[in-house]
């Protein structure tokens, strides 16, 4: 049996393994995807201000995607367009994706597709 504490502590590391060498080459914003049980949750960070550019979450109201559907691989595909309109609004075409640990696999890759084809860089 998997010790919880002793995977979950890996886990922390890879990800922050992962987010560190993604800073070292900061001369983009990252674009960061997480997903809850609930809802999924996009933003493009920029580091060297340390702020929030831009900001998409799937439990806003004027989410195209309704019900109890809004982690599914539709709604991933929908804050994918989100994230980039609202990225590119405020001037950001080049980001560079920051995973969180999750794999490049389902909502997520339909999440990086639906942006790129939006207008985003990785």
């Amino acid at each position: 049996m998997i010790n919880k504490q002793k995977h979950r502590a890996g886990q922390e590391r890879r990800i922050e393994r992962a987010r560190y060498k993604l800073k070292q080459n900061g001369d983009r914003p990252r674009l960061v995807f997480n997903k809850t049980n609930r809802y999924l949750i996009a933003q493009v960070i920029d580091d060297t201000a340390g702020n929030t550019i831009a900001y998409a979450v799937s439990s806003e109201k004027s989410f195209p995607v309704q019900g109890y559907s809004k982690k599914n691989k539709q709604a991933a595909t929908e804050l994918g367009k989100l994230i980039a309109e609202r990225a590119k609004s405020k001037g950001v075409s080049k980001v560079m994706l920051d995973r969180s640990g999750i794999i490049y696999h389902g909502k997520l890759a339909a999440f990086a597709e639906s942006a790129r084809k939006e207008g985003l860089e990785f």
